[in-house]
């Protein structure tokens, strides 16, 4: 791990239509989990040397000073271009320690990560709970262990990120999944869906949040395509991927309209919610009179 030199730790969204944010919070830059469809490698967000995990200098002295000049409290995100879970958290605790300024300062907090290292922080997110919204969520792909691991070499399984949820759940919290990308002509099938979803319901999970396909653009199509050979050698998935999408930005699953039939089915039976609304305004539900208020 390097350190970096940081100017700002939260950054203003113009929207908070992404799972109801007002800010988002990155406390590291790069990762060192090798997930080979990472967009965050793409070369629009000019990250340098992506697999070498960087921690921000200062950071929590930072955000302490950003939070304290917020004239209102809001919702803060983590978790959109690294995860807070790295492996290098377990001693660096940043992630922990930013908890404990979003508690002392009454802001909520969404997460999304890889990593069983969450529960850790259980204890922080239920204090926070107790005045703010919490959205705790899990990146699954699929139900296979023995792909994920393929898929996501260095981070906990999908068996291991379901019992994380389930621990989440029993504390009380609100618990998600993001469920993209689903590869195609790896994890869009049948099988892989439902399974993701009947696991999602007996981990306790609320919400899950879908995306049928993979984004490819500058650099991170290139990595993504060496490592579909490199992991799936004689496949001939990087020339199915060329033939059927070419340049295209989304590479959305052929069977994308037979997938999300089958994922709505399934959410509707086991009453998970999957459409944007509906999961922010059921986290939130309960704080409209205590959150963006004034100090």
């Amino acid at each position: 791990m390097k350190m970096i030199p940081a100017k700002t730790i939260l950054q203003k969204n113009k929207t908070n239509d992404w799972f109801g944010n007002d800010y988002n919070m990155n406390l590291y830059r790069g990762c060192c989990h090798g997930c080979i469809y990472c967009d965050s490698r793409s070369d629009c967000y000019r990250v340098e040397d992506f697999d070498i995990v960087g921690a921000k200098e200062n950071a929590l002295e930072i955000l302490r000073d950003e939070l304290k000049r917020k004239v209102r409290t809001g919702i803060i995100g983590t978790g959109a271009m690294s995860d807070p879970y790295n492996p290098f958290e377990k001693t660096e605790l940043l992630t922990r320690h930013s908890l404990e300024l979003i508690n002392a300062y009454n802001f909520g907090v969404t997460v999304i990560t890889k990593s069983s290292l969450i529960t850790r922080d259980t204890d922080l997110y239920c204090e926070i709970a107790e005045h703010s919204p919490v959205l705790c969520k899990m990146t699954i792909t699929t139900a296979d262990d023995n792909l994920s691991r393929i898929l996501e070499p260095d981070v906990s399984l999908s068996s291991e990120r379901f019992e994380a949820l389930a621990k989440l759940s029993d504390s009380g919290l609100f618990t998600g999944i993001t469920m993209m990308p689903v590869l195609p002509f790896i994890e869009d099938t049948e099988e892989n869906i439902r399974s993701i979803v009947r696991l999602a319901h007996d981990a306790g999970v609320k919400c899950i949040y879908p995306f049928f396909g993979v984004t490819l653009r500058a650099n991170q199509r290139e990595y993504f395509f060496d490592e579909l050979d490199k992991r799936f050698p004689d496949s001939g998935l990087r020339q199915r991927y060329i033939r059927q999408f070419g340049d295209n930005y989304e590479c959305i699953s052929p069977d994308f309209r037979k997938l999300w039939k089958v994922f709505m089915n399934e959410s509707d039976r086991f009453g998970i919610l999957y459409e944007m609304k509906s999961i922010i305004a059921a986290y939130k539900r309960g704080y409209e009179d205590t959150q963006l208020s004034f100090f």
